[in-house]
């Protein structure tokens, strides 16, 4: 049984994964078979048997009662994201079977609004695809025009990885954001196609989305080291844009009066003749 048909069986076994016997209070019995936890020490750990846990994680039982979950959550020592997720796995809310479209247009007020901004902006779909971006923002990469996905970008263009010292955590952080983006529409066209892609391309993104990470994208500084300005820090900030399904507004902005706010005055110096700046123009459609 695949991921898509049993995303709660991969879920607790990819978590299950990832919890060392110590940090459940199992003492070292020598070699295991197993990197983490055995099925049977999550059962016994959250008070249930071995048997039920069994068919929990192939798939047999899809209707555990929130105190079961609850219970395998304190085991698999799953914080607030994650325990909303296993929720939402198990959730008996019908599928939406409607197509999404292949590229939602940005409501026209937003791409005013990305126009006047004289920082760094864009605006991305849940996948991460880039639907429009002001000047400041290829400027400051041009991995963030309009047409342009940032996780197939980081993980396969070397330019983009070289942007960013801390690489390995800004991945870690995107995957943990896409599964939550996605939730448990996983049979959604895109999605299938972008992870495909990623997975037979790049083995840090089969490590990462193997871990089943899941973590909502909050503000937060992203040191980016620029070929033109040198190393700075911007604080990443993401506004979700009214009346979508999904879209966010990016912005890319520095700490008042700092050297990175030099810094990046410098690069729009080059970037922005004018005072006006105009979202561009999709790379491919």
């Amino acid at each position: 049984m695949s991921e898509s048909t049993n995303a709660l069986g991969a879920y607790l076994r990819a978590r299950r994964d990832l919890v060392m016997p110590q940090q459940a209070g199992i003492p070292d019995a020598g070699v295991r078979r197993v990197s983490g936890l055995r099925r049977e020490e999550v059962a016994m750990l959250a008070g249930v048997s071995a048997d039920y846990y069994l068919r929990l994680e192939r798939g047999r039982d899809r209707n555990p009662s929130v105190q079961v979950l609850e219970s395998i959550a304190r085991v698999l020592q799953l914080d607030d994201d994650h325990f909303a997720h296993l929720l939402a796995l198990v959730a008996e809310v019908p599928r939406q079977r409607k197509r999404r479209p292949r590229k939602e247009t940005p409501p026209a007020g937003s791409l005013k609004l990305l126009d006047s901004l004289m920082q760094p902006a864009f605006i991305e779909d849940r996948y991460f695809d880039i639907l429009a971006a002001n000047r400041m923002a290829t400027a400051l990469s041009p991995g963030l025009a309009a047409g342009g996905n940032q996780l197939r970008d980081l993980f396969l263009e070397p330019a983009e990885q070289a942007l960013h010292p801390e690489w390995e955590n800004v991945t870690e952080c995107f995957i943990a954001n896409l599964r939550q983006a996605v939730g448990t529409d996983i049979d959604d066209p895109r999605f299938i196609e972008l992870t495909g892609e990623l997975s037979l391309a790049s083995p840090r993104f089969r490590q990462l989305w193997a871990r089943h990470e899941v973590r909502g994208q909050r503000g937060t500084p992203l040191r980016i080291n620029h070929p033109q300005v040198g190393e700075m820090t911007l604080n990443r900030e993401r506004l979700a844009i009214n009346g979508t399904e999904g879209l966010m507004l990016v912005v890319y902005h520095p700490d008042a009066g700092s050297s990175d706010a030099d810094k990046l005055a410098l690069l729009a110096s080059a970037a922005l003749p004018t005072s006006n700046t105009e979202h561009e123009s999709p790379r491919h459609t």
